[in-house]
């Protein structure tokens, strides 16, 4: 039986406990911050270290790889080599942007398969599919055909432990009768099969609401691409933060999104110093939103 004592420390700890998990729940909910590398595209060909090291330095955790073939690899680096690269910089690649080569035109799997095996050897999560060719979209069946072959894609990742992504930028959201091809996308493809990395930009930009995309679409969105929208010019991007896209309440729901992963991009502008730059949208994300 419990000593009138014990009752009051046990009671206190409990208490304690009710008001601390509020916070503990937001420790727990916080992610790493990561940089589509594309960002960095005019000087890490140039120097991969000491970009690489800049990157980890400006405060992120994670990467997003882009720029993969068969021949160059990793800017000159085997899979193996840019692992290493990244161990030593602190930093995690949970996805990469991957061309597959001719594959979504005439299913050659040969780029395919090499993806995956970099994927793994660089402890990826993520293939992610970064662009559609204009010649292979201009009609819903051909949506209809793409999203049949990212499912067999999405199967041979999945047998290789990993999964398929698709990211979109603003094409996919033109009509196409009563349907988008993004909307194809979504109803054709496996759900156990194929996840989605959102770019925010280009869905505000096409005139859409993520949120509403994450309702609609509850869990698809496993990945983002975060980067804000210049308020004068819409066309270039500018600092997370600075821009005229809302970021409180996209990330709010960013459990109904489904949302793992997110990734800092500049894409539409480069200003004098792109490094700069994304440091300071990290730095944004850091104090106001995480």
């Amino acid at each position: 039986m419990l000593s009138r004592k014990s009752f009051i420390i046990n009671s206190c700890l409990a208490i304690a406990t009710v008001i601390l998990a509020p916070s503990i729940g937001c420790v727990a909910q916080k992610k790493a911050v990561g940089l589509q590398l594309y960002s960095l595209r005019a000087e890490l060909p140039k120097d991969v270290k000491g970009t690489i090291e800049k990157v980890a330095k400006a405060g992120f955790t994670e990467v997003e790889l882009y720029g993969f073939s068969i021949k160059d690899q990793f800017w000159g680096m085997n899979p193996i080599e840019f692992k290493k690269l990244l161990d030593a910089n602190g930093l995690k690649a949970p996805s990469g942007h991957y061309g597959l080569g001719s594959y979504l035109t005439d299913g050659n799997t040969a780029e395919l398969e090499e993806a995956i095996v970099a994927a793994k050897i660089l402890g990826s999560e993520y293939v992610t599919i970064p662009w559609l060719d204009q010649s292979i979209r201009k009609t819903a069946d051909d949506y209809k055909k793409i999203a049949a072959k990212i499912n067999v894609a999405g199967k041979m990742c999945k047998d290789a432990g990993l999964r398929l992504a698709y990211h979109n930028h603003d094409f996919e959201f033109q009509k196409l009768g009563e349907t988008t091809g993004y909307q194809i996308l979504l109803n054709e493809t496996d759900k156990n099969l194929v996840d989605f990395e959102l770019d925010l930009y280009w869905v505000v930009r096409s005139g859409n609401d993520p949120i509403k995309l994450f309702t609609d679409n509850p869990g698809r969105f496993t990945m983002w691409h975060v980067k804000d929208m210049d308020k004068t010019n819409p066309a270039l991007n500018t600092e997370v933060g600075s821009g005229s896209i809302n970021w409180k309440p996209i990330f709010a729901d960013a459990k109904l999104s489904g949302m793992k992963h997110f990734f800092v991009e500049h894409e539409t502008n480069y200003k004098p110093n792109p490094m700069e730059s994304v440091a300071a949208s990290c730095a944004y994300l850091k104090k106001n939103i995480l």
